[in-house]
């Protein structure tokens, strides 16, 4: 087990790293940047989609203003097409961590993504995540061939669990489940869980945003519309048009695959506006369902205030 770091020996008062987190447009953003304000701290991303430059409007990324009044991290950091795992992640924002407290400053971490807040919590050790470059290439040769069907539902005979958590179409995590099957010989599942041995590096706490979910549905709506909008069309096209490789995560990023079809002339623009918003609910279900897993969150109501959510990081 990692030897958890004090935090009063970079900064006072404060005994954990928060961590705000909760479905998709609960309000995650707003609540982090006042809690910046507020400790004269910097947020970090915990995003898998703000990684990637360009991607703005579909990403909900924070305004240029926003990002001119507190310090990011972890947000435009990769080109769309560029491979970027868990351990990726980890590996620099635990070196922003490093960074932000060694300057005196409080990491608020903010982000919905599942994998990167039980990964930073747990302190997920990934280990050695190279896998041989020839079965990567000859799986790749076989989704072209055969299609991603087919390989999910070889995955969900070798690891049913991964399979439940892993949508057939997001293909980058398909191809590694099962490359660390044949590689290994153990299940995407038996791995994850072997890596929770490292234990956290940080001591952080998890807020996690709780709403009635029908209110959660009509803001997912309303924020689609307003994607629209900002230019979510005119982005896409862009990262259509681009040399980003495929297939890549980017291309699988809801806000962003359902222009596909209608890029092909197959379905008009109000069904892709349509599939956002229900792909968009689906995904924030599969959150609240990822979250309220976890025992350890503290759950905050919506609009709760940020001296409210420092008052539980404060020092005893």
């Amino acid at each position: 087990m990692t030897d958890m770091k004090d935090l009063s020996d970079y900064i006072k008062g404060y005994d954990y790293i928060p961590i705000i987190t909760g479905p998709t447009a609960s309000g995650k953003s707003s609540l982090a940047l006042d809690l910046c304000k507020k400790t004269g701290g910097e947020l970090v991303s915990c995003d898998s989609m703000q990684i990637y430059k360009t991607l703005d409007v579909g990403t909900a990324k924070d305004s240029i203003e926003e990002r001119s009044q507190v310090l990011h991290h972890m947000t435009d950091i990769v080109d769309p097409g560029t491979d970027f795992s868990v351990k990726d992640y980890l590996d620099k924002a635990l070196a922003a961590v490093k960074d932000i407290l060694e300057r005196g400053k409080l990491p608020v971490f903010c982000g919905g993504t599942g994998q990167y807040v039980s990964a930073l919590y747990y302190g997920l050790d990934y280990g050695d995540s190279e896998i041989a470059e020839e079965i990567t290439a000859r799986l790749a040769s076989e989704l072209e061939e055969i299609g991603s069907d087919a390989l999910y539902e070889r995955l969900k005979k070798i690891d049913p669990d991964a399979a439940a958590k892993i949508h057939p179409n997001n293909t980058r995590r398909l191809l590694r489940a099962l490359a660390v099957f044949e590689a290994t010989g153990k299940t995407f599942t038996q791995k994850n869980l072997e890596s929770k041995v490292k234990g956290s590096e940080y001591p952080f706490k998890v807020f996690y945003i709780d709403l009635d979910r029908q209110f959660l549905y009509d803001r997912i709506n309303k924020r689609v519309d307003i994607m629209f909008e900002e230019g979510l069309e005119e982005e896409a096209k862009k990262l259509y048009s681009s040399d980003a490789k495929r297939p890549s995560t980017c291309f699988q990023a809801i806000g962003y695959k359902e222009f596909e079809d209608y890029f092909d002339g197959n379905i008009p623009i109000e069904e892709v506006r349509d599939k956002i918003k229900l792909n968009s609910r689906h995904y924030a279900k599969r959150q609240m369902t990822w979250f309220r897993a976890m025992p350890e969150i503290v759950r905050i109501p919506y609009g709760t205030k940020a001296d409210q959510v420092i008052e539980e990081i404060v020092s005893k």
